[in-house]
């Protein structure tokens, strides 16, 4: 870690952490808590999370950080999935964290399903807002249809920055990204079948930027035939706001969720104490 800036009534630390050619802003409260590590959506900063954190308050340990290009973090020349999946590792190593859960929004979501599937005894449980979802667009058609999106989008990628809604990134490099995202959606059932630990869904109900309602449906119910084959994997709620807006209306929804799965861990785990 460097460029730390701690504060001691809390012992909250806010800093940079070097990873391969880029850092990452890292805020870690610290304490004795369980660790929950929060996995942002593709193009967002940690900020839409500060509704879960203040709601589970001072019983957990919160770790929350941007990622490449997002927020307060650097500029990488890799925004690759895999890039992302590094970049958790480098966080538990420099925070020390150990038995996370990671909770993640959206592409956060399909991090945190990859990590926990490849990472089995270094997890303690999964929460999926509105992602890892095993439904993407692929082929031609749907690279292409990504592509036109974030064309029209492109100017008002910079007006969505300072939200911390937008990366530092070209409209190009946005649409790679949701590109790389829907292929590993449409592949991620067997990940979802591998997944030994409680992992937890909150879905939304409503429409999604890209996607309309019946589309979205659509979406949601691929995670049917998954949830029937594997019984580590649960949705705890379906809640009625959309997948933009589900952290900052169905917060509380979330906060359940981080205390179902470390409940669930604690009974799945009891009888080999």
């Amino acid at each position: 870690m460097n460029s730390a800036a701690t504060n001691s009534t809390n012992s909250t630390w806010t800093g940079m952490v070097p990873v391969e050619d880029t850092a990452l802003s890292v805020t870690d409260t610290r304490g004795s808590g369980v660790p929950v590590v929060y996995l942002n959506g593709s193009y967002a900063d940690r900020r839409p999370w500060r509704h879960v954190i203040a709601e589970l308050g001072n019983d957990y340990r919160h770790i929350s950080f941007d990622e490449r290009a997002r927020g307060k973090s650097k500029r990488s020349a890799d925004y690759s999935f895999e890039a992302c999946l590094r970049d958790i590792d480098a966080i538990l190593e420099a925070t020390g964290a150990d038995r996370p859960i990671l909770v993640g929004w959206s592409y956060g979501a399909l991090l945190a399903a990859h990590w926990a599937e490849r990472n089995p005894d270094r997890v303690l449980g999964v929460v999926c807002v509105d992602g890892a979802l095993p439904y993407g667009l692929t082929g031609e058609e749907g690279r292409e249809r990504i592509r036109k999106l974030f064309h029209k989008m492109r100017f008002l990628l910079p007006l969505a920055r300072p939200l911390g809604l937008a990366a530092r990134m070209s409209a190009e490099q946005h649409a790679d990204i949701n590109i790389e995202a829907n292929e590993l959606h449409a592949a991620l059932a067997p990940v979802l079948d591998q997944v030994t630990c409680p992992m937890r869904y909150v879905l939304a109900t409503g429409a999604n930027l890209g996607g309309g309602q019946e589309e979205m449906e659509a979406v949601r119910a691929s995670l049917d035939p998954v949830l029937a084959g594997n019984p580590n994997l649960q949705v705890s709620a379906k809640v009625p706001s959309n997948h933009s807006h589900i952290l900052r209306k169905d917060f509380r929804a979330v906060a359940a969720a981080v205390r179902e799965t470390a409940a669930a861990y604690d009974q799945q785990d009891s009888p080999s104490r």
